[in-house]
């Protein structure tokens, strides 16, 4: 896709985090640079770029240690867990001693797409879960389509031993969002918040505690209004974060100031004294 259009210019005065985005993708390619400057010029301080294949980890892992300010994962995507090898807990964790990697995933369910199996998904998410209790270091949780699935894992494996996470890009109902926060787990919104027709997600998201909020783009996906359509890129969670602040009747200062603090909170491996201010 071609490149972005102007980013809107706001005085910069607390920097924010984009907590889930892919940056490995073709999409970048041919911009990398471009794109992770204009991320700075907005006020993106940190990214965490997530690992959809561990086959692909090490070219995710290179795109991290390029920049001071970025951090990565390493996971098998639920749509990947058929094609990918087996999920192994022992060679995820191995993988996540490295320096740049702050968490685990993405992982989780998918019965929308049903690229793979349910079965395949369920095991990969089983054994993520192990890594992530194992090494510590947080879930990056993929749902859709898959919420009484999903409760029941999460549950279950909760009462095998507590582990940090967060369910990224939430678009589900106030079920999922009820256990996943009663469970310790944070909660992630992308653009798609800023959708008119998102309104029931909305109405989900009042629910959600200040201090278990995280925002992301999931770029280059789900850019937010009114970027709709186009590429999406880190520099655009300001417009996600510029609306969910309006939303909930905060000083755009103050919710990048508490999202960026539950960032740092969750994903604790990270250096904040890495982050571009």
């Amino acid at each position: 896709m071609g490149v972005a259009g102007p980013i809107q210019k706001h005085r910069i005065l607390t920097m924010l985090v984009d907590s889930h985005c892919h940056l490995d993708f073709p999409d970048f390619a041919q911009d990398m640079d471009l794109v992770v400057r204009r991320a700075g010029q907005a006020g993106i301080g940190m990214m965490l770029t997530i690992c959809t294949r561990i086959s692909e980890f090490e070219r995710i892992r290179d795109t991290a240690d390029k920049f001071d300010h970025i951090y990565c994962s390493v996971g098998i995507h639920p749509h990947e867990a058929d094609s990918e090898p087996a999920a192994d807990c022992a060679r995820i964790v191995a993988l996540s001693t490295h320096p740049k990697v702050i968490g685990i995933g993405e992982t989780g369910l998918d019965y929308f797409y049903e690229h793979s199996s349910r079965a395949a998904q369920q095991a990969s998410f089983c054994a993520h879960i192990a890594a992530s209790r194992e090494s510590g270091l947080p879930l990056i949780v993929h749902a859709r389509d898959a919420d009484a699935d999903m409760i029941d894992i999460l549950r279950d494996e909760a009462g095998k031993g507590a582990f940090p996470g967060v369910i990224h890009c939430f678009t589900a109902g106030p079920e999922l969002a009820r256990a996943a926060l009663d469970l310790g787990l944070y909660i992630s919104l992308s653009g798609i918040v800023t959708f008119k027709s998102a309104r029931e997600l909305r109405e989900t998201v009042r629910m959600i505690p200040p201090d278990r909020l995280l925002v992301e783009t999931d770029a280059p996906f789900l850019a937010p209004m009114p970027h709709r359509g186009k590429r999406n890129e880190p520099a655009f969670v300001a417009d996600t974060a510029r609306y969910l602040a309006e939303f909930f009747g905060e000083t755009r200062e103050v919710f990048a100031a508490r999202t960026t603090d539950n960032f740092f909170t969750l994903f604790s491996k990270a250096d904040r004294a890495n982050a571009r201010t």
